[in-house]
């Protein structure tokens, strides 16, 4: 087989507003912590040519993943399919992501986002050469806890001891994969894969960089002089960093703290990475339709009279988080009940995307994916190594497990909202099933 590596600067200018944590946070950026990068892999084996870039962004529209497969293709030959745009999920980027009121996106920066990732990817495909592919999935703890099943944001002198654990171990990742791409014994580039949101710095942060993840994948390049490290997200949806809303300066100080605990499992991966046998590439790519929950009109209309009632209360003030919320949520339904009143559906389709190099299948999704869901994924895979990522082409919210969607709440309802659609209607069962089918059709 053959391996190439791509690296472009896709860090915005400072005072974009950054995206995550709240409804019109005016959370501008005051400077740049670390700088953000479009970190792409080229890998060819016969006939065959993939392409993943991995971006330290909080999410594309498949508007921009489409540019970017144009790009790509008109420079490449490679065909759409063969070409797989992910994002890290870091909440210290840009505004990328359509939640209606979490930041602002800067147009110009979204002008060239594109164009940049698209050469990281062009810039892998140019630099292909023999290389060899190894594999290990190594311990990782001390960085995770689930948020929806244990407690969030423990106090910071818990969590910073070096022995701190989750209440609950088994409710997140204890393992990370790694993927390393060798000339002879010269590391050109690895991949780390793991499922936890980068939220390491929050609300009360301004600074720009790629939260954990971003800041051990750039301190093990530094380690590593020449190589170029992916991280590749897993299933976020309910896990969080251990460190999370807290003050600035704290998570600041706590981000470089989780970042080595990250780089630490990491670093174990690739010097325990075992070679393993290249003997054929697959892609497939799928446009997928998940059911949505049917809310009549009536109820969509009461619920946005209730929204523009909380603004119209006296003494309501844009100070007050639950006047900024009805403001997010009376725009998306202004927008959600024209579409239901024609009868169309409230979502646009979406994508899942598949690659399977060798023994190691990646099944790409455009969500905030719970960690059951991956579970079961993995679990009923045929395949030796199965990694099941998120925020992949799209970003299309949360699909979160049967009983989170059952008690309903902020993923489940809360999100679709915020986006201008309908809650989903089971997309546990629907997920798992569309993966499998898709896990299947890489292997035929």
């Amino acid at each position: 087989m053959q391996a190439g590596f791509g690296k472009v600067d896709i860090t915005p200018r400072v005072g974009v507003e950054l995206c995550g944590f709240g409804p019109f946070l005016n959370r501008r950026s005051i400077g740049v912590r670390d700088r953000l990068w479009a970190r792409a892999v080229a890998i060819r084996e016969g006939e065959t040519t993939l392409v993943l870039v991995s971006c330290d962004i909080i999410g594309v529209t498949r508007s921009i993943t489409r540019h970017v497969r144009a790009l790509v293709g008109e420079a490449t030959g490679l065909p759409p399919a063969a070409i797989m745009v992910h994002c890290t999920h870091t909440h210290s980027g840009p505004a990328t992501h359509p939640i209606h009121g979490w930041g602002t996106p800067d147009p110009p920066y979204l002008s060239i986002l594109p164009h940049r990732i698209a050469r990281a990817c062009i810039e892998a495909v140019g630099d292909l050469s023999d290389a060899t592919l190894a594999h290990a999935e190594v311990p990782c703890q001390g960085v995770a806890l689930n948020r929806e099943y244990d407690q969030d944001a423990p106090p910071l002198e818990e969590v910073l001891r070096d022995d701190w654990r989750p209440a609950k171990p088994e409710l997140v990742d204890a393992t990370c994969h790694v993927l390393t791409f060798r000339a002879g014994q010269r590391l050109r580039g690895f991949a780390s894969y793991y499922g936890c949101h980068p939220v390491v710095c929050c609300e009360t942060t301004r600074y720009i960089h790629g939260d954990y993840a971003g800041v051990a994948t750039n301190l093990l390049e530094r380690e590593n002089p020449g190589a170029v490290g992916l991280f590749l997200q897993g299933a976020q949806g309910d896990i969080n960093s251990c460190v999370v809303h807290k003050p600035e300066p704290e998570a600041l100080l706590a981000l470089d703290v989780i970042a080595a605990r990250y780089a630490n499992a990491v670093r174990a991966g690739v010097a325990a990475a075992h070679p393993v046998e290249v003997s054929g590439l697959r892609f497939a790519l799928r446009e997928a339709r998940f059911p949505e929950r049917p809310i009549g009109l009536e109820r969509l209309r009461e619920w946005l009279a209730e929204q523009e009632a909380v603004a119209a209360a006296p003494g309501a003030s844009d100070a007050d988080r639950e006047v900024r919320m009805a403001a997010v949520y009376a725009e998306s339904l202004r927008g959600i009940i024209p579409v239901i009143e024609s009868g169309q559906p409230s979502r646009p389709p979406t994508e899942l995307q598949g690659f399977r190099i060798g023994p190691i299948t990646l099944l790409g999704t455009p969500f905030e994916m719970f960690r059951a869901i991956k579970c079961e994924v993995v679990e009923q895979s045929s395949a030796p190594v199965t990694l099941v990522m998120g925020l992949t082409n799209d970003a299309n919210g949360y699909a979160a497990d049967r009983t989170t969607a059952a008690r309903g709440g902020y993923a489940q309802d809360m999100v679709p909202l915020m986006l201008g659609v309908l809650p989903f209607d089971d997309i546990h069962t629907h997920l798992v099933r569309e993966l499998l089918d898709l896990e299947s059709a890489l292997r035929s």
